[in-house]
């Protein structure tokens, strides 16, 4: 008998060819996974070619803060695992590329390479770089049959204290502030509100529903077109501004009508 049958014939080679077994089909399934993981993610941000494009853009706009491979620097963070739908709204909103570096990044017009094209490729890129949150679907924004009156009760509950009842926006600490919805699209609020820009926390489909996100968008732009009951809205920011306006109005008047009372008097005597 051979060395290599004995060692066929012991009781433990059953198992270690099992063992041989499962790891070779565990190595041979990471890298096939590994290798479909750029394509998988690019289909959920856009087209597989998009990629290669979305590459270049990168590097040419995004490199200088995020480093090459989007690994961070001291000018700006990690973009890996932020996922598509994150590159999606900061750039379609302006704040990204940066002007220039503060508390936070304001919303402003996008870049003039920034359109639909460059936004899908640039965003099927980074969804490569560890995955992420994708850009939501059509059917994810469709907010046919959506209940305002509920949306309006999660926000109430979720985003008045920083975004006001109305969405006009407010101060936060630290020079950082909840900006105005009055101009976000509904896919931009879908998107903040699963990747939680700046000061947002995030809010995934745990915490609220993808229904739930479609009732408060609906909510959000319906309250743009109601009319201010009172006449001036006065940025529907809040009673602050509102005692402030009736004071200095009240103010002045009760100033002007002692002048006027005391010049009265005086052409009387």
């Amino acid at each position: 008998m051979t060395r290599t049958t004995a060692w066929r014939r012991h009781p433990l080679a059953r198992y270690a060819v099992l063992v041989l077994a499962l790891a070779l089909a565990g190595v041979a399934y990471a890298t096939l996974v590994q290798a479909s993981k750029p394509a998988d993610a690019a289909l959920a941000a856009g087209k597989v070619d998009d990629v290669a494009e979305g590459k270049s853009l990168f590097q040419a706009h995004c490199a200088s803060c995020h480093g090459l491979s989007a690994e961070g620097t001291s000018t700006g963070p990690t973009l890996v695992g932020v996922g598509a739908a994150a590159v999606d709204f900061q750039v379609s909103s302006g704040r990204m590329p940066a002007a220039n570096p503060g508390a936070q990044a304001p919303r402003k017009p996008p870049a003039p390479w920034v359109n639909d094209d460059t936004v899908r490729q640039l965003s099927a890129y980074v969804q490569t770089l560890g995955g992420g949150p994708t850009i939501p679907t059509k059917e994810q924004l469709d907010t046919t049959g959506a209940n305002a009156a509920k949306g309006g009760e999660l926000f109430r509950a979720n985003c008045i204290q920083c975004h006001n009842w109305s969405g006009a926006g407010g101060a936060l600490t630290r020079g950082k502030y909840a900006p105005s919805l009055n101009a976000s699209s509904p896919k931009q609020i879908y998107e903040a509100m699963v990747t939680g820009p700046q000061a947002m926390p995030v809010f995934n489909d745990s915490t609220i529903t993808p229904q739930e996100k479609r009732d408060m968008i609906a909510y959000i732009t319906e309250i743009r077109s109601q009319k201010d009951p009172g006449g001036f809205g006065l940025g529907r920011i809040g009673p602050v501004t509102e005692g402030l306006v009736a004071w200095a109005v009240g103010i002045s008047l009760l100033a002007l009508a002692a002048i006027w009372i005391t010049a009265k008097k005086r052409r009387k005597s």
